[in-house]
């Protein structure tokens, strides 16, 4: 813009300074998209980032010194998984960012905290999208929001985004303030479109540039750059928990098709009633005879409990498509026969919904086989010819983005899939999934391992972080975790072979975390070289406590006991205590045994970390948050483990708000 100079560098310790290169690149490329995106300059003559080993945080925007975890700056493509490489560039967007919204622009009080959070979040994911893929980057954040914030908000510790009080203000760095946070600013977007939401951000910059300011004030800029009355959608800043959006259609032999919205959100805690949200639901209408689109992307406004809009002048009955680009953080409930979610799969020309159309068929079909227990009884699952031959047309696509592939192969997850659930059993949840995986490898065997060796031959020799490479790694390794599943004779010898040809770190931890699943030879085997490869490298070797920490096998718990006293184990090391205990808490299969041993140990972690690190033992004690959703036994077991924890002598302020609150 100004043509200024400014000094950039990058610090970290001597052993780490081969691994800085990306995040020079990354801070470069944030500076140059804020400027072409929002026409913000950088205001000092220099900007620092310091990456540490040891910091709890992921990162800090102090003004022109940014302080950093390592885990989120260092990476080279021995070390560094693709991923690590796409969150490295979000964070370093993301403190950049927060100069503007943040630093300059700053929070009146902490109750305001997603006014620069939020807002922030939506910024570097904007940014990631047009550094990558739009569609891919929507698809990850909304996994993330169903398996984190949907969860947070089903439970106890349900806050709105702004909350209304805290003990500890270290708790309300969460996924409901982050990134429903970003979902709220995103609504903003959809309501205004591109044009009057920049002019907005520019007049809320422009007002209050050295301020300390509200959320009701970013609310009015927008409001007085658009002329549009946004009084109402202060309800998403005010409300807790996750509306629902109720769909029906009709279509009529004159042309006309009527869509129904209707909206309601549970009670959450201190809120038994809910007024009804300021709602974008953005729709398209795909003819069901020609699979053609008849009705572009339109946002529908929804701001009463229920109205119905009409579409006129159609030459054939539609197939909706509703709620394009998740334009609300909402639950859809919609009547969708398994042919019409078939249809949308192959033909909506919103790829979000193309790949929702996917995750929804995909949790039908687990959560039948979940209803009728057939994957605990070890029964084989049988899923339709139209299911298996719409997956089929996915994976053998030539010309489509070979990433968006791979996210819609991918099963959902079972934190994603329990929100679909009155009560809980893990274990019967954990075998359906698991049960469907092993059938849709078997009804595609062949076409995964053609996929799998046509990628494999094309390999490049030198490693490459472009869209197309980032993307053939990615669906080559979802086509090794289905025949990993086949549980076939060779199955364990791709796996093992993959792992020991592995370029890259990307390719090489595919493999092991599907082999440290099966307790045996090749198991030991890949671990063992995992950890020596890793010659001491601290990233790399958290990776390798993450790995045993996410294993389903029935010797998890007693593997991570182990891993717990290993000389490379610290409980003073946040990076450490994440990899091993934080991801052992979010394995449902492990952590959710029977015993309830996984409770005990992990109860018992949180009480000894209480004394050293208040911050990341009450984060640990989010995997009991949800104890009044499990079945009986579980339930009774995880109240137990919290009210232990509860008991703890000198128990940190930190935990007991949230022990506490999940007691209540």
């Amino acid at each position: 813009m100004s043509g200024r100079k400014v000094q950039l560098n990058v610090f970290s310790e001597p052993d780490n300074i081969d691994a800085l290169s990306h995040a020079m690149e990354s801070l470069k490329k944030s500076m140059k998209w804020d400027e072409e995106r929002f026409g913000l300059e950088y205001d000092l003559d220099v900007y620092h980032i310091v990456a540490v080993n040891d910091f709890n945080m992921g990162a800090m925007e102090n003004k022109g010194l940014n302080i950093f975890n390592t885990a989120l700056t260092l990476a080279k493509p021995d070390t560094a998984t693709d991923n690590n490489y796409m969150r490295i560039e979000g964070v370093i967007g993301h403190e950049y960012f927060h100069n503007w919204s943040g630093n300059r622009v700053t929070c009146r009080d902490w109750f305001q905290l997603t006014l620069k959070e939020g807002l922030t979040v939506f910024r570097d994911q904007e940014f990631s999208g047009d550094m990558w893929s739009h569609a891919v980057n929507r698809i990850g954040e909304v996994r993330y929001l169903r398996g984190s914030q949907f969860q947070e908000d089903a439970g106890p510790m349900s806050h709105p985004i702004r909350p209304e009080s805290y003990i500890a203000m270290d708790n309300f760095y969460t996924a409901t303030v982050y990134m429903k946070g970003a979902e709220v600013i995103r609504m903003y977007y959809t309501l205004l479109g591109p044009q009057l939401f920049r002019k907005g951000m520019e007049l809320y910059f422009n007002r209050h540039d050295g301020q300390a300011v509200t959320c009701d004030d970013f609310r009015q800029a927008m409001s007085d750059a658009s002329g549009r009355d946004l009084t109402q959608f202060e309800r998403w800043y005010t409300q807790a928990g996750t509306p629902t959006l109720t769909v029906d259609g009709k279509y009529f032999e004159n042309g006309t098709y009527a869509l129904n919205l209707s909206q309601s959100c549970p009670p959450t805690p201190k809120q038994p009633q809910k007024l009804p949200f300021h709602m974008p639901v953005k729709v398209g209408l795909i003819g069901s005879e020609d699979g053609n689109e008849i009705a572009k992307s339109k946002v529908l406004e929804l701001v009463d409990e229920s109205k119905t809009f009409y579409f006129h002048n159609l030459t054939q009955p539609p197939i909706p498509s509703v709620l394009r680009g998740f334009s609300a953080p909402v639950k859809l409930e919609m009547e969708q026969t398994d042919s019409d979610l078939v249809f949308l799969l192959s033909h909506d020309t919103d790829e979000f919904n193309r790949w929702e159309a996917g995750q929804r068929l995909m949790t039908r079909v687990i959560l039948q086989a979940y209803s009728e227990d057939k994957g605990s009884e070890g029964r084989e699952v049988m899923v339709s010819e139209d299911f298996i031959s719409a997956l089929k047309l996915i994976l053998m696509a030539k010309n489509e983005d070979k990433q968006l592939q791979a996210f819609m192969l991918v099963l959902p997850d079972e934190d994603t899939l329990s929100v679909s659930l009155e009560t809980i059993d893990p274990k019967k949840l954990y075998h359906a999934r698991k049960s469907v995986k092993a059938a849709i490898s078997k009804g595609l065997e062949s076409e995964f391992r053609a996929v799998y060796n046509s990628l494999t031959e094309k390999q490049e020799s030198r490693f490459s972080l472009t869209a197309d490479a980032v993307g053939r790694r990615a669906l080559r390794n979802v086509c090794l975790s289905y025949i990993v599943a086949l549980k076939a004779p060779d199955s364990e010898d791709t796996g093992v072979d993959h792992y020991e040809k592995a370029t890259c770190m990307t390719d090489k931890i595919a493999a092991a975390k599907e082999l440290a699943n099966i307790p045996g030879s090749a198991r030991e085997k890949v671990l063992s070289s995992f950890f020596e490869d890793a010659k001491g490298d601290a990233l790399v070797i958290n990776k390798w406590f993450a790995l045993q920490a996410m294993a389903t096998g029935e010797d998890t718990l007693e593997n991570v006991k182990k891993l717990e006293e290993h000389p490379e184990f610290s409980l003073k090391n946040p990076n450490r205590v994440r990899s091993l205990l934080a991801v052992f808490g979010d394995n449902m299969r492990a952590f959710h045994a029977q015993d309830g041993k996984g409770y005990e140990f992990l109860a018992g972690m949180i009480s000894k970390l209480d004394k050293l690190n208040p911050q990341i033992a009450a984060r640990l004690l989010s995997p009991f948050g949800l104890w009044r959703r499990y079945d009986p036994k579980r339930s009774e077991m995880m109240k137990g483990q919290l009210e232990r924890v509860l008991a703890t002598k000198d128990l940190s302020p930190n935990t007991f708000e949230v022990a506490s609150r999940y007691l209540a």
